[in-house]
């Protein structure tokens, strides 16, 4: 006779003792991870955590992130509580972008890893010019 196996909860289902689960589909903090750790997040987050910047100076620190993406990253963590916007009523409106206290925690967290992986880099290219030649042959 086998033990019945107790139920694992469903993918999509945040479990009941952990109030957010990244592993779950519907759980929340999984868009929030996305926009933390996506390519134009981490980066903006990485340059915002040098101070306060305009739009058209964060671009620029931000290389080779079009408008478009920038505006959609900027309002996705400014919805998220990570960055604040904060529009001067100039002619020409005058807007500034910088981290929340929340923001800081997590481009710290961030740069870490950034930092990390930079040094790590000599290894990773090594890594890929051996997987590279292996799969030429």
């Amino acid at each position: 006779m086998t033990t019945p196996r107790t139920a694992t909860p469903a993918p999509d289902v945040c479990p009941d003792d952990l109030p957010f689960n990244v592993f779950a589909r519907a759980c929340p903090s999984r868009d929030t991870l996305e926009h933390v750790t996506g390519r134009w997040g981490s980066l903006t987050l990485g340059a915002l955590s040098d101070g306060t910047f305009r739009f058209n100076e964060l671009r620029r620190r931000v290389d080779g992130v079009s408008e478009k993406m920038l505006s959609q990253t900027l309002h996705a963590l400014e919805r998220d509580g990570l960055v604040h916007r904060e529009a001067q009523p100039t002619n020409p409106p005058r807007v500034d972008y910088r981290l929340t206290p929340l923001g800081a925690a997590v481009a710290d967290r961030l740069l870490g890893l950034i930092r990390f992986v930079e040094d790590q880099m000599p290894q990773v290219l090594d890594a890929r010019e051996r997987y590279d030649r292996q799969r030429a042959e």
